[in-house]
């Protein structure tokens, strides 16, 4: 459902993204960490559209991101870790604007919203205006538009930011429900460890630009080792002491 072949991202000199090559077929969830400046977030707004590649290819559902990007897109739902939201609009306008923007039929917009709105708890806030809300409802409803056009693909960075701890397991057993029942594929940016470790069926390691190990959890610690005792040790395990192609064994920033 996702593929990635052969994709590089430079900015000027610096190579944030090197030679990435990667699948997520439909039903999967994979996480993707890496350190600060790895090339997490360079990654994630390539597979959303946002930005090109300057080399190598990315297929959404099969169509060419870069030739069929309108397509590719109709079957994305994308999550950003800093959401933009129309303040001013109530949580039921916002995902009726988004509606229109897919072109969704009223009747089976509204249907979506309803089943959205009270699936992920923000339904009694519907018609509040979004600047009422807290970050983890703002959160969530960003949730509700990207899965309301019944999306194939969903790209996700760092879901639980700004979620208290029933928001994050409610939002867990969405994404697992959405792999399980409706076959989406599932592709997490993270940073927290036991995140990708409840949640990921593969998980795929980035380091100075370059994925430097993939598999399931049990595959990266027999890749390891050393019988590392959880996916964070694993993590430092394969990401300390990797030198940078540009000089340094680190990265700073989100790249």
């Amino acid at each position: 459902m996702i593929k990635v072949e052969r994709v590089n991202k430079n900015y000027r000199k610096h190579k944030a993204v090197i030679d990435l090559s990667l699948a997520v077929p439909p039903g999967e969830i994979y996480g993707f960490l890496g350190p600060n400046g790895a090339g997490k977030t360079t990654t994630i707004r390539m597979l959303a559209g946002a930005l090109a590649p300057s080399s190598g290819a990315i297929h959404l559902g099969g169509f060419d991101l870069a030739t069929q990007p309108r397509q590719a897109k109709s079957i994305l739902g994308y999550i950003p870790d800093r959401p933009f939201l129309y303040e001013k609009l109530s949580g039921h306008e916002f995902l009726s604007f988004t509606a229109d923007l897919y072109r969704m039929r009223r009747a089976e917009a509204e249907a979506r919203s309803q089943e959205l709105l009270e699936l992920f708890e923000l339904w009694d806030w519907r018609e509040e205006l979004i600047e009422n809300y807290s970050h983890g409802m703002k959160q969530r409803l960003i949730m509700s538009g990207a899965l309301l056009p019944r999306p194939k693909i969903l790209v996700v960075d760092e879901p639980m930011v700004g979620l208290d701890p029933r928001g994050a397991k409610l939002v867990m057993g969405i994404f697992r429900s959405l792999a399980l029942e409706d076959r989406v594929a599932v592709f997490i940016s993270t940073h927290t460890m036991s995140l990708a470790s409840r949640l990921c069926d593969r998980i795929g390691i980035i380091q100075h630009g370059r994925l430097i190990s993939e598999g399931t959890e049990e595959e990266l610690r027999r890749a390891v080792g050393r019988g590392a005792s959880d996916l964070e040790d694993l993590f430092l395990e394969l990401t300390t002491g990797i030198e940078s192609p540009e000089g340094g064994k680190g990265g700073t920033g989100d790249v």
